[in-house]
């Protein structure tokens, strides 16, 4: 069966699932709303959505993009000068030991309220699953490649460049498939701690507000454009890293 029918088939699942339990449980909507109240929440409230959907949208495209960079960037460097491994790789554990929300407060001090702390936020939490990946790929090259092209002459930047680079990519595209998913978690994380808009601006408040619907409405629409992006950086993987 087509992996999309089977996603169809356990969301369709899933929801009746829900529903039974409102009803069985005879649950108010201010604890639990039906799938049915959430989804006639989203039709009403679809300008609200769209509005607070475009800031998040925006903070994870960019922090994805330049986690990416840095956490490449990071990679190569270490992989290419033992010491700044020694130094950099320490960083790295560290950036992943302190819990996000321990540094989300403080980046909001220092760059305010705007995009910028949230897409720092991304940031801090995509750079380290990219570099170890790229980084890992980088170390693992096959000795035989490597003595081949020591055979062949080829200097240190054309064994880099034609042979370990290549060789690291598909590395590289499993440490992107984490990144992407976990993107999103980012930015609302960073407007959980300060923001005046996006979309967990608005499950912030509607959550202070007891509108559940909304708060599930806004979930939502955070969970289709996850899924959605992660899907369309594994389509784009696959063509791209072939091999």
């Amino acid at each position: 069966m087509n992996l999309v029918y089977r996603g169809v088939i356990v969301v369709i699942g899933l929801l009746l699932l829900w529903q039974s339990i409102v009803v069985f449980f005879q649950l108010p909507p201010y604890i639990l709303p039906t799938p049915l109240m959430v989804l006639e929440t989203a039709y009403q409230h679809a300008g609200l959505l769209l509005t607070q959907f475009v800031p998040t949208f925006i903070e994870t495209l960019l922090g994805l993009l330049l986690g990416t960079l840095l956490g490449c960037f990071a990679a190569l460097c270490m992989a290419l000068f033992r010491p700044i491994s020694w130094g950099l790789l320490p960083i790295l554990l560290i950036s992943q030991a302190i819990p996000t929300f321990a540094i989300a407060p403080l980046l909001v001090i220092w760059l305010g309220y705007g995009l910028a702390s949230k897409i720092m936020t991304t940031v801090i939490m995509l750079f380290f699953p990219i570099a170890n990946a790229f980084y890992d790929g980088l170390t693992r090259t096959e000795a035989s490649w490597l003595d081949l092209a020591k055979t062949m002459q080829a200097t240190r930047w054309q064994t880099l460049w034609k042979i370990r680079i290549p060789a690291a990519l598909p590395h590289l595209a499993s440490g992107l498939r984490i990144a992407t998913a976990i993107a999103p978690i980012g930015a609302i994380v960073g407007e959980w701690v300060g923001a005046s808009r996006g979309l967990g601006f608005l499950m912030l408040n509607a959550n202070a507000r007891m509108q559940i619907d909304l708060m599930f409405a806004a979930l939502f629409v955070l969970i289709i454009f996850s899924l959605s992006l992660y899907f369309l950086m594994d389509r784009l993987l696959t063509r791209c890293i072939y091999w």
